[in-house]
C-alpha cells in the first residue's frame, strides 16, 4: 500500500489486514519507498497512489513493472480514471480505483488481481 497520506495508509492497513487470503507486506509513503519494498517483498498486488512527493505513482509504476513485471498495480487516486489516463497514457497499471470508491470495492479489486496473479486460490 503506497500513499503519502498517513490516515489513508493506516485505514487501508486496518481494512486489508482483516481479510482472509490477503497479507499486507508493507506501507510506503512515496514511489521510491514503494520500489524498494517491491524489490524486497515481491508483492502480488500494489495499491499505488498516483500523486505523491519524492516520486509519483506514474513513475513508480513503470519502475515496479521493470523490476517485477508480475506485480499487479492498482492506481489509487482522487483523479478520475479518464483524467488519469489522459494525464499519463503510458502508465504501467493493471487497474484503477477511485479514492471515492467503497473500501469493499478496493478489497475486491485486490482479491481479483491477486487471483489473476495466481496468489489467491479461493475467496471466502
Amino acid at each position: 500500500m503506497v500513499d503519502d497520506h498517513e490516515l489513508t495508509r493506516l485505514s487501508l492497513k486496518f481494512a486489508l489486514s482483516n481479510q482472509k487470503n490477503i497479507e499486507l507486506v508493507g506501507l510506503a509513503c512515496n514511489g521510491l519507498e514503494a520500489i524498494r519494498m517491491v524489490e524486497r517483498y515481491h508483492p502480488d498486488v500494489v495499491i499505488l497512489d498516483l500523486q505523491m512527493p519524492v516520486m509519483d505513482g506514474w513513475s513508480a509504476s513503470s519502475c515496479i513493472k521493470n523490476i517485477y513485471p508480475q506485480a499487479q498495480i492498482i492506481a489509487y487516486s482522487a483523479v478520475e480514471q479518464q483524467q488519469a489516463a489522459a494525464m499519463n497514457p503510458k502508465a504501467s497499471v493493471d487497474a484503477f480505483c477511485s479514492k471515492e470508491a467503497a473500501t469493499h470495492d478496493l478489497i475486491e479489486l485486490v482479491k481479483e488481481l491477486g487471483h489473476r496473479s495466481g496468489s489467491i486460490s479461493e475467496f471466502p
